[in-house]
């Protein structure tokens, strides 16, 4: 009987604790916040698939729709999120004794700026990159479809935590 008891109790506790904000792994968006806009994201560097642009926006939208009870909107939204690929960068990493990299590295850069109506102290600009190493003996064509993903998964994530994270 004291457990029932005891129990309930922890559950109204959490639950009391909890009103108010959706919690995410740590981080948490203003209960405030109903819609979302994300807007096309623009490429602004040269190199890369055509569709780079397309494939970030798609994959923003679904994290957003399906981490958070926010609504896809066009119009007047409580958030606002802008973003342009800046960097679509393949560079040589591990050089060996023959002057040739042991390893490439593809890194992909995007500035998003995000805009909060509710909260004018939560707007930001700022830039995200994530990079993935990959052997020399294989072609950027090759691994592009593989490490897109990646990179853009990562840019997403590390967004949504400045959003949700408060840091």
């Amino acid at each position: 009987m004291i457990w029932k008891i005891w129990h309930k109790s922890i559950a109204l506790f959490a639950l009391v604790l909890l009103q108010g904000c959706y919690s995410f792994k740590g981080a948490s968006l203003s209960a405030d916040l109903k819609t979302i806009q994300i807007n096309n994201i623009r490429m602004e560097t040269a190199g890369g698939p055509s569709n780079l642009g397309l494939t970030v926006n798609e994959k923003l939208k679904e994290y957003f729709q399906r981490n958070t009870t926010l609504k896809l909107t066009n119009q007047n939204p409580d958030l606002l999120v802008e973003g342009t690929i800046v960097g679509y960068e393949l560079t040589p990493q591990a050089p060996t004794t023959d002057d040739k990299a042991g390893l490439n590295r593809l890194t992909l850069r995007v500035n998003f700026i995000v805009t909060n109506k509710l909260d004018e102290e939560k707007n930001f600009e700022q830039e995200f990159s994530f990079y993935q190493d990959f052997p020399q003996n294989q072609t950027l064509t090759q691994v592009e479809k593989v490490l897109i993903p990646k990179l853009s998964d990562q840019i997403i994530l590390d967004l949504f935590n400045k959003i949700a994270g408060d840091w």
